[in-house]
């Protein structure tokens, strides 16, 4: 709750236009649509391409090596999370540069965490294909 008295008359909306909620099936399609949004907004950044050379260079070396459906399954959800963080990653470089654009430690830090979180998964993804082409080649 909010301890300001409210504008009587005359007061202008915070954003420049009022959005409306959808409901039901519009707000699926709402949500797809702002989903497709977010992901030509990802295609944008060099690393998120990079990663998606990667699941498809993935995908034809476990295929090659003859991995299990499962190990199909986990290598496409350690990388699905992947695309996740690196899409959270990039909005908040978005909001930092947006709300901080001189530098400033917090904003550095913020975005140095955002990048720690996606290396992490890379280290697992790199980590997991290895186990995978390793246990197939030499072990199997």
């Amino acid at each position: 709750m909010s301890d300001r008295a409210p504008k009587k008359s005359g007061a202008k909306p915070l954003a420049s236009t009022v959005i409306k909620k959808k409901t039901g099936i519009a707000h699926l399609f709402a949500a797809a649509q702002y989903s497709a949004q977010g992901f030509k907004r990802l295609v944008q950044e060099a690393a998120f391409r990079h990663e998606l050379l990667g699941f498809v260079g993935g995908l034809v070396v476990f295929a090659l090596v003859g991995a299990s459906l499962f190990e199909f399954l986990g290598f496409i959800v350690l990388m699905m999370l992947m695309f996740s963080v690196e899409a959270l990653n990039t909005a908040i470089e978005e909001l930092v540069d947006r709300i901080s654009p001189e530098i400033s430690t917090v904003g550095r830090n913020a975005k140095d965490l955002g990048s720690f979180a996606v290396f992490c998964l890379i280290i697992a993804n790199g980590a997991f294909a290895a186990y995978v082409v390793i246990s197939r080649l030499f072990l199997g």
